[in-house]
């Protein structure tokens, strides 16, 4: 785990893409430091993380477009996967290159506090605690993309299918206001995502009637809960939408209040989805 590391963390560097991300990361950074913290008078720095955590739009699936896409087409995928190191080793060696390059901006962010607090007042307390949660923030996001990137060889579908996944993520909120007209509107979105789900699970075991068997169910399942309890579909949509919405947590941390859940939440969504970058790694290894 540790040679691949040092592998994707000094690849970064040997290339264009890894200076041209962090200083992009670090201009916004800067800018909007200078204009809300010194300018705009505020002693907490989460206001300005989240004032361009936009940026993340672009900065993750860019950084994440080529951990597992490149290796799929240059081929080189077979010289790991024939490697000694586990699954878990290779997934979790991508994982951590892509984490460190997140933290080397965050890193420099972290001295603005104490440069705050030698012109003025700073906030040290909500402005690490900020930080804290940025960084998780940016581990789920990291996570996320590097499971769109196994999907596929090209890294420009990579990067256009992550943006347009944390695209959805952060407008969640208002998506979710749009979704009020009850539980009709949640029954036929429920049945949509289910079609998806049966159609998913029909290809990936070879088997139709399996995928048939598992949408007849679960439209069963959703008429009776339609005809006892509607109000119950509404709800749940609400409550999965919710879900949804990555940026949102870091709201609370940006209102003054340290989140233990939204942090939980975080690592939940990164642990998640490097599950599942290691069971596509595993299926390509033996296929």
């Amino acid at each position: 785990m540790t040679a691949i590391f040092l592998r994707e963390f000094k690849g970064y560097f040997n290339s264009m893409l890894g200076w041209v991300l962090t200083g992009v990361m670090l201009l916004f950074g800067g800018l909007y430091f200078t204009a809300v913290n010194l300018q705009g008078g505020y002693t907490d720095l989460s206001y300005t993380l989240y004032s361009f955590i936009i940026v993340l739009l672009i900065f993750v699936p860019l950084l994440c477009m080529r951990s597992f896409a490149e290796e799929k087409r240059s081929r080189t995928d077979q010289l790991l996967l024939t490697s000694p190191v586990s699954i878990p080793g290779i997934v979790m060696g991508k994982y951590l290159s892509l984490l460190a390059m997140f933290a080397v901006p965050l890193g420099v962010y972290a001295l603005y506090p104490l440069l705050m607090k030698a012109l003025g007042a700073a906030n040290f307390a909500a402005s690490y605690s900020g930080l804290l949660a940025y960084f998780f923030l940016g581990a789920a996001l990291i996570a996320v993309c590097m499971y769109l990137s196994i999907l596929t060889e090209n890294q420009i579908v990579a990067a256009l299918s992550g943006f347009g996944v944390l695209l959805v993520c952060y407008l969640m909120p208002a998506i979710q206001t749009l979704f009020t007209a009850g539980s009709s509107l949640a029954l036929v979105v429920f049945a949509i995502i289910l079609g998806a789900a049966s159609l998913i699970i029909g290809l990936r075991s070879r088997s139709l009637v399996l995928g048939g068997g598992v949408f007849a169910v679960g439209c069963t399942a959703l008429a009776v809960l339609f005809s006892v309890r509607s109000a119950a579909l509404t709800t749940a949509f609400s409550a999965v939408l919710g879900a949804l919405a990555l940026f949102e947590p870091f709201l609370n941390f940006v209102n003054g209040l340290f989140d233990v859940t939204a942090l939980v939440y975080y690592a939940g969504v990164a642990g998640l989805f490097l599950f599942l970058t290691g069971q596509a790694l595993e299926k390509r290894r033996w296929n």
